[in-house]
């Protein structure tokens, strides 16, 4: 499948692409060290977020503590700077996952979110090594205000609370795809290459959280598709002071440290 083809349901799903002006900015060399840190933060964070789903919702106490020790090492080094980034011991989890008896979803919330992990982790080690080969250091930076501005919608009960984080994840996720494709074509070609390479890779990740958030529901998510869908633009377009992979639109200081 060629790009526009992975492109198209990804540009059909979100309200608003990309404004130029954060592509602008997101092309000046001075920003590249940031945007691959954040990049790689946003990579750990996509797992951190399906790991907890499964574990609130979809696996027993001993999967549960498998999850987190299998978390543990990459946590360690970006949140603690505890080892040298080689992760290459921890790429699977060992443990075959148990799913809770009470809840009914379980089985599909494990096989969707299982897969997304690894490919996740994987391609956090991919940009760290990225990194690495351009001297970038795995500084600690602020995260953008992006996903907190898509949770602050979500509802307090369930099951709407796991169907409207799932539709959260699924904007989260395709934003990420339309970016990889809006930035390609200005980088060198190394990492053109690979952010194409993620694009293929994850362009079906938003399609799964739909999938599992219309199959959690009890009532009809087109409206809360659409309401999150017309808060995600929102915050895409509005000004941004801080630069990140999924900030708004830059502001004058866009990209500087804070005093």
């Amino acid at each position: 499948m060629n790009i526009s083809e992975l492109l198209s349901p990804i540009n059909t799903f979100l309200k608003c692409p990309t404004p130029q002006a954060w592509i602008n900015e997101a092309v000046k060399p001075e920003n590249l060290p940031n945007l691959l840190r954040d990049h790689a933060n946003c990579e750990l964070k996509a797992a951190q977020t399906a790991m907890l789903l499964l574990r609130r919702y979809a696996v027993d106490q001993q999967s549960s503590d498998a999850l987190l020790a299998w978390l543990k090492p990459y946590e360690d080094f970006v949140y603690r700077k505890i080892g040298n980034g080689d992760f290459s011991g921890y790429v699977n989890l060992s443990k075959k996952l148990i799913s809770k008896s009470d809840f009914e979803h379980g089985n599909e919330l494990i096989g969707k979110m299982m897969l997304l992990i690894k490919e996740e982790l994987h391609h956090f080690q991919q940009v760290w090594e990225m990194m690495q080969s351009r001297g970038v250091t795995h500084d600690n930076i602020s995260a953008s205000g992006y996903a907190r501005g898509m949770m602050k919608g979500v509802r307090s009960h369930e099951p709407a609370k796991l169907s409207d984080t799932l539709i959260c994840g699924a904007y989260i996720e395709a934003r990420s795809c339309e970016r990889f494709a809006k930035l390609s074509p200005y980088l060198d070609s190394e990492l053109e290459k690979f952010y194409v390479s993620l694009l293929r890779s994850e362009a079906r990740h938003f399609q799964d959280y739909l999938t599992l958030a219309n199959t959690v529901s009890t009532t009809n998510i087109d409206e809360r598709v659409t309401f999150f869908g017309e808060k995600e633009a929102q915050l895409i377009q509005m000004p941004d002071t801080e630069f990140r992979f999924h900030s708004g639109l830059p502001s004058h200081n866009c990209g500087m440290p804070k005093p």
